[in-house]
């Protein structure tokens, strides 16, 4: 029988010719049926859209100066050739035996030297002003842009339509804010006017060198065109290669964000190596892409060189025969001067041609990344452009009908959700719908708020079509509480303002004290100041919907809409907040969705839906008459339901609900714990540790240095072959002359092989190196990551936004840190130590001349160093703190739509950004002036050194020595200066290295011990004994006080209380994510902390209040109950029958393998919980753990799947949690817990007998 297993491919190299399935794009819907490669990168100047006015003056003015700054470098060409001529000159007439023209030409001599060098400096101070003002200007506008982007991408990602989420993937949404927006800013920065500046030297060069010799200019000209077509091949290429590459890092980011979701799940499963191996997938794909398109680059460049050394030997050799052959002429076009001029010119021009390569590439790479988040920008949403516009309705009564409406899912139209339903709501009415999961009920609820439209029919208020109302005022009076309460990262009062953002504190204390929710905040220590955590992970489920419930009441809404609202509140809660909700409800519109038919009896109107259509309406009375679907689904639940009890009112009065915030907020130690990672955050690393972590590729490291000093030294060598040929230039033998010219260009033409070779080398083998390095260092921090004890996860700083911002973006600043970056540091620090070398054996005191400007730079280099140090921490803690919000307003983007706070979560991710983005734009001014020193230094640095040469040649110092040691230390000092324009990004990398190596080095709290060993699970008896426990992100409150517990093999034990008493705790405790602060935790009597983690939970498996799902197929998220083997399509078949889902599954068009879609939204909350009940199955776990495993089910499915779930107890020991009591009487012992201790054990009747809380909880509960 063939197998069919639901497995993730590892293999990347079949991710060539198509994406991959299981990651969909984070683009256009429009776009999507498209390949990817079809879509062009942005335009280049279309990268700067969003400059104002302003913006385009000061970048037009940046332009101009950087033009500037090109054009003074061939008058600096021009003014050398002249006094290389005088030069020449002079030492052609020291052989004279005439005094007095001797001392003329002297006089000469030194008054050009004079003139040089004061030109020269005046160059100098041009070149000093106009850099300080380009790259200002461009910094300066760069950051403003960047921001505007930022800001603009958020606010038109939440402004996207419902559907637009549906058929995107929004889980690479923190790689584009981070990774994608920080490439974008490097394309439109600094680097501009740098290539500006390079483009511009090349051609006025090339106009100098054609005015002075054009004969000579197009001689050297000859490897230009081929140069340029290499580049702009290359170019052209890299560019869709990097978009390529970016992909795949989006996707990667995108599981990322799904794993640290459901961080909980994956851990519970033990499917961390399967993430990993799904991330390291995509990861390999980048770099293989990478060095694809670093392959490119290194070839290209390496003939570039090659071509550029070519030519320089062509053209002296043809100048010097042009020299010779006009020697004596008086009219001659070509002297040494002219030679030198066109010569120089020639060759600045195309070294800045060469020079400015890098720029090419991070414009192609800025465009590739523009490309993506335009596409969002311009992505024009259809519902969504309704707010602010349409009509509003002046006194709104809340008559809502469905007039023949039909409707599917863009993302599964071939699945009809409503077929022709008609639905009249009247004003003030409570309306409940009912009927099986999955059969439209929260649809309708769904397009109430205008989530999607349908596809025909209409829904209209107060007849009018709600497609011709004001979308904003629209959601503004409907207030929405869901099954799944979202809260948000802040706290509890900025949680509930949410709903109105107008609200008083007392108004929100008053829909506090509504929703029963008062009591419980006011006994935080930080009352309504307390922070919830991310999802509002810090609090109990109950906790969480009467929060939300709160958040819907501050609206004071027209229409309610609530879908399951208090399916997760235990027994007294729900009672208490279902009078409050009754008493909200009154005077407007109510719509209920509930599985618990007790709590809609008292509706005005019940209706059935059935398939897409309504198949009964009525009051309960009626439709229990007609004894149709109603009829069959109360008796299903109410005769599950037991004897019903009597109860007394005092009974409320006197259940005393202890809230213990089981995870609370973030106060007194967190913040010390904060302090400790603030002081943490400035130790730093050195460039040879991140070296160091490059260890694996050694070899490529070693031949991409020897290349790089290769490289280095071609620099200096070409001054001393130039020198050479100048001393040459003076010798009255023709013949020695074209003899010692012939050996020199041979000479060129090795130094350009050599060049070619080592550049390409460099550039290739670093790219190697670095792109292994991120690679690994993002593997790595993902492994790290899911390494951690689940504590560390409920800190606030290690929430999932801020996590996945860290990967994404501090590997990337890590690779602007390796690679190519380092090959230019050491072919600038083999340049200078080999000009230093140089000027000391030719001309020493020269050479300290040249050398006194040195010091100048680095000090400028330390100075920035010091600066960028305390703006990178700064920036990143701003970026993270944004991207965390970001990401959490995008990941809960329904609930943030329906309490219409888009432009509230907007307003509030500007505000992280501002502080930081007002300081940098005051720092531009501090980095302009080092660049502009940089560049400038040298001219004042040629100035002294040709002024104080020319003395030392007067006074006997052969004229060539002089050319050799300037020549050859202004290389040193310009090769630091384009060393200079990396500093950005090599101090970014060093910052986030440091941080990336704290991550890798910390030790997880909760880990297998040395000795630990297997687990058999021979009687499987548990044991808690004298358990304490408080979380970690707030140990002043005890949640465990000494507990006792037994559980024997294959007994069901249930847990019950009042919300937040500890009952989750307890089974946190046995999967390991906490540990006891005192007592111990034992199985078959051995201490869990013994026994190895993945042995441990490999018996466990557990089906949670909110199920998490993974984007990933029906099949795949089933057999990922079962990590450590390959789970066959039979097992996967067997396990959604035992859990009721397999005929729901096999009724869709693609069965088993329709995709869920992030999170699983594609399905309804009941046929989430059924494939989470027959993922655990597949498991066949030993012990089983129901956290409200059935919370979410409607009577129909509950009925089977607690059958089910009965049937897979047998032969299994049992821990359930529960806030419907009828679903555990069957259990072998019921566990009451109160106030962190048990109150109450026995059976149902023993503990019904004994006539306390559990009797209590269980009156209330059916009083019905």
């Amino acid at each position: 029988m063939g197998k069919k297993v639901y497995e993730l491919d590892t293999n990347p190299d079949e991710k060539g010719g198509k994406k991959d399935a299981l990651t969909p794009d984070f683009t256009d819907p429009k776009e999507k049926d498209a390949k990817e490669e079809k879509i062009p990168p942005t335009g280049f100047f279309k990268l700067f859209r969003y400059a104002s006015g302003s913006d385009v003056f000061l970048m037009l003015l940046g332009t101009l100066a950087a033009m500037g700054t090109g054009v003074l470098q061939p008058l600096n060409t021009l003014l050398f050739g002249n006094l290389t001529g005088s030069i020449v000159k002079y030492a052609a007439t020291l052989g004279t035996p005439d005094p007095d023209a001797l001392a003329k030409a002297e006089d000469a001599f030194i008054d050009d030297i004079r003139d040089f060098a004061v030109y020269n400096s005046l160059i100098g101070a041009g070149m000093l002003v106009l850099s300080y003002i380009s790259t200002e200007f461009f910094n300066y506008t760069a950051l403003k842009q960047i921001f505007k982007v930022r800001s603009l991408y958020l606010e038109k990602v939440l402004n996207q339509d419902i559907s637009w989420y549906d058929l995107n993937n929004t889980g690479d949404f923190s790689s584009r804010m981070s990774d994608d927006l920080s490439k974008f800013e490097d394309g439109i920065g600094e680097k501009v006017p740098m290539f500006v500046h390079f483009q511009a030297a090349f051609v006025s060069s090339l106009i100098m060198a054609l005015v002075k010799g054009w004969e000579l200019a197009l001689i050297c000209l000859t490897s230009l065109p081929v140069s340029m077509i290499a580049i702009g091949i290359i170019g052209v290429l890299s560019s869709k290669i990097a978009k390529k590459e970016q992909d795949a890092y989006a996707t990667a980011g995108s599981i990322a964000e799904e794993v640290f979701t459901s961080i909980r799940t994956v851990i519970a499963f033990g499917g961390q190596h399967k993430e990993i191996t799904r991330y390291d997938r995509e990861l390999e794909f980048a770099r293989k892409n990478n060095v694809k398109r670093q392959s490119m680059t290194a070839t290209g460049f390496g003939l570039l060189w090659f071509f550029i050394y070519g030519s320089y030997a062509l053209a002296f050799w043809y100048g010097v025969k042009l020299v010779l052959e006009q020697k004596g002429d008086p009219d001659a076009t070509y002297d040494p001067a002219t030679m030198v001029t066109v010569f120089f010119s020639v060759m600045t021009g195309s070294m800045n041609f060469g020079i400015s390569s890098p720029y090419i590439e991070a414009f192609s790479v800025a465009r590739a990344a523009g490309t993506k988040v335009y596409q969002v920008i311009d992505n024009i949403p259809v519902i969504n452009l309704s707010k602010g516009k349409g009509e509003t309705i002046q006194n709104l009564k809340g008559n809502i009908t469905f007039k023949n409406v039909s409707f599917t899912y863009p993302s599964r139209q071939d699945v009809p959700i409503l077929q022709g339903l008609d639905l009249t709501i009247k004003s003030g009415d409570t309306v409940a719908l009912v009927g099986s999961s999955g059969c439209g009920k929260s649809t309708c609820i769904q397009l109430i708020q205008r989530f999607y439209d349908p596809l025909s029919g209409e829904v209209t208020l107060d007849g009018k079509n709600i497609k011709d109302l004001d979308l904003t005022w629209l959601r503004s009076n409907i207030g929405v509480v869901g099954q799944e309460p979202v809260l948000f990262g802040t706290t509890i009062i900025e949680n509930i303002r949410y709903g109105n953002q107008e609200a008083t504190d007392e108004e929100i204390k008053q829909a506090a004290i509504k929703a029963n929710a008062h009591e419980f905040i006011k006994a935080l220590p930080s009352g309504y100041e307390t922070l919830v955590g991310e999802r509002g992970a810090q609090l109990s489920g109950g906790q969480k919907q009467r929060i939300a419930i709160a958040r819907a009441l501050v609206r004071n809404p027209s229409i309610l809409l609530l879908d399951e609202a208090t399916s997760a509140l235990d027994t007294s809660s729900e009672a208490k907040v279902q009078a409050a909700l009754d008493k909200a409800s009154k005077g407007c519109t109510t719509i209920i969705v509930a599985h618990r038919l007790s709590t809609i009896r008292h509706a005005h109107k019940i209706v059935v839906i059935s398939k897409g259509k309504v198949v009964e309406q009525g009051e309960h009375h009626e439709l229990m008459d007609l004894k149709g679907e109603y009829f069959k689904l109360v008796t299903a639940q109410v005769g599950a339901s037991g004897t019903e009890h009597d109860n007394k009112q005092d009974d409320n009065k006197q259940l005393v609900e202890f809230e213990d915030l089981r995870k609370a907020s973030v106060i007194n130690n967190a913040e010390d714990s904060e302090e400790v990672e603030a002081e943490e955050d400035h130790t730093s690393v050195s460039l040879w540790e991140i070296v160091k972590m490059n260890q694996p590729e050694w070899i490529s490291i070693v031949i991409g240095c020897v290349a790089s000093i290769t490289m280095g030294c071609s620099m200096p060598a070409f001054a001393v072959i130039f020198g050479d040929i100048m001393g040459v230039l003076a010798k009255n033998d023709t013949d020695l002359v074209r003899s010692e010219t012939n050996t020199y260009c041979i000479y060129f033409v090795i130094a350009g092989v050599a060049s070619g070779i080592a550049t390409f080398l460099q550039i290739f083998m670093f790219s190697l190196a670095g792109e292994s390095l991120t690679k690994r260092l993002r593997s790595l921090m993902f492994q790290s990551m899911l390494r951690q004890e689940m504590g560390w996860y409920d800190v606030k700083d290690n929430g999932v936004g801020a996590l996945c911002a860290r990967l994404s973006g501090e590997a990337a600043h890590v690779q602007g840190a390796t690679g190519q970056r380092i090959g230019t540091i050491l072919q600038s620090i083999a340049t200078l130590g080999l000009s230093v070398g140089l000027s000391m054996y030719y001309e020493w005191k020269l050479g300290l001349v040249a050398l006194a400007f040195t010091p100048l730079i680095l000090i400028a280099i330390f100075l920035q160093h010091r600066l960028m140090t305390i703006e990178n921490d700064a920036h990143h803690k701003s970026l993270q703190k944004s991207t965390k919000l970001a990401v959490e307003a995008v990941g809960n983007v329904r609930t943030v739509v329906s309490l219409g706070c888009e432009e509230t979560f907007h307003k509030v991710y500007i505000s992280f950004l501002t502080p930081h983005h007002k300081k940098t734009l005051r720092n531009t001014h501090f980095r302009a002036v080092v660049l502009g020193l940089a560049r400038s230094l040298m001219f004042f640095a040629y100035s002294a050194c040709m002024y104080y040469g020319g003395f030392l040649i007067k006074d006997g110092l052969p004229y060539e020595d002089v050319f050799k040691v300037s020549q050859s230390l202004i290389m040193g000092t310009v090769s630091i200066a384009n060393a200079l324009a990396f500093t950005p990004n090599l101090q970014k990398g060093l910052t986030a290295a440091s941080r990336i190596i704290r991550l890798l080095n910390r030790v997880p709290l909760i880990r297998d011990e040395r000795d630990a060993k297997d687990q058999n699970w021979e009687s499987g008896s548990i044991e808690y004994n004298s358990i304490y426990f408080s979380y970690p992100t707030r140990p002043n409150i005890s949640v465990l006080k000494g507990i006792n517990l037994s559980v024997l093999k294959g007994k069901t034990v249930a847990l019950v209380g009042p919300s937040g008493c500890g009952k989750s705790t307890l089974i946190q405790l046995i999967e390991r994510f906490y540990d006891p602060i005192e007592g111990n935790l034992t199985v078959d009597g051995e201490d869990i902390k013994n026994i190895k983690l993945e042995s441990h939970r490999s018996h466990l498996g557990i089906v949670s209040q909110e199920p998490n799902l993974f984007d990933k197929t029906i099949g795949e998220n089933i057999a990922y109950g079962d990590n450590s083997r390959t789970v066959e399509n039979d097992e996967i078949i067997k396990a959604a029958k035992n859990a009721n889902i397999h005929n729901f599954i096999s009724s869709l068009p693609l069965g088993y393998s329709t995709r869920l879609g992030e999170k699983g939204t594609q399905l309804s909350g009941g046929q989430k919980q059924r494939v989470a009940i027959a993922r655990a199955l597949v498991r066949n776990p030993k012990l089983l753990l129901l956290d409200e495993a059935t919370s979410a089910l409607d009577t129909e499915s509950e009925k089977v799947v607690q059958e089910a779930l009965d049937n897979a107890k047998i032969g299994r020991t049992c821990i359930t949690i529960a806030h419907r009591l009828t679903t555990i009487q069957d259990a072998d012992a019921i566990c009451v817990i109160d106030k962190g201790i048990v109150s109450e054990l026995g059976t149902h009747s023993e503990l019904l007998a004994k006539k306390g809380l559990y009797y209590k909880l269980h009156s209330l509960q059916n009083k019905d």
